[in-house]
């Protein structure tokens, strides 16, 4: 039936050839070039990403959590002698702890941002480990930087009593 048809077989070779091209276009060819266009789209997104110190809702986040961590440990330093000493001293009385010394504040422990104010307490180890501990969980009165326990003795005539005695140093924010 071929051998009837009046047609060349070079001109049946190239339409064979162009058939067999589309053929394979639409089964290989297409999803290559289609791949490859996702490729470069992809690969042009990362390099616009790779810039990643401007991520905005990343920023955002990192300076709320920073805030939040600020605000715990500031403090209004006009108020501090009466509003978180009392504060501090309701703390203690709950516990029986006796708040026996607040020196007056040294210029040597103040700096331009922190200021640091020694606190010293008496009663028993224990009720000074609670005392403490509710100190470090209390937000508003500044933190805790340094804790000393002191065994001091006091004598009464013949008789030497001990007390211990909780020193306590709390750094707050400006």
């Amino acid at each position: 039936m071929l051998k009837q048809i009046p047609i060349k077989k070079e001109y049946l070779l190239i339409a064979a050839s162009i058939v067999l091209l589309l053929l394979c276009y639409q089964l290989a060819f297409k999803k290559t070039a289609e791949a490859w266009q996702i490729n470069k789209q992809l690969r042009t997104q990362i390099a616009q990403a790779t810039d990643l110190s401007y991520q905005p809702a990343y920023l955002e986040r990192k300076n709320n959590n920073l805030s939040q961590i600020i605000n715990r440990y500031k403090t209004d330093t006009i108020a501090f002698r009466s509003n978180t000493i009392s504060a501090i001293s309701s703390i203690a009385e709950k516990e029986d702890v006796k708040l026996s010394e607040v020196p007056l504040q040294d210029p040597l422990y103040h700096s331009d941002q922190f200021i640091i104010q020694k606190l010293n307490f008496e009663g028993g180890f224990f009720a000074l480990t609670k005392v403490l501990n509710k100190l470090q969980a209390t937000n508003g009165i500044g933190v805790v930087r340094s804790v000393a326990y002191k065994v001091m003795g006091v004598r009464s005539g013949a008789d030497e009593d001990k007390k211990l005695i909780l020193e306590v140093y709390l750094e707050s924010v400006k």
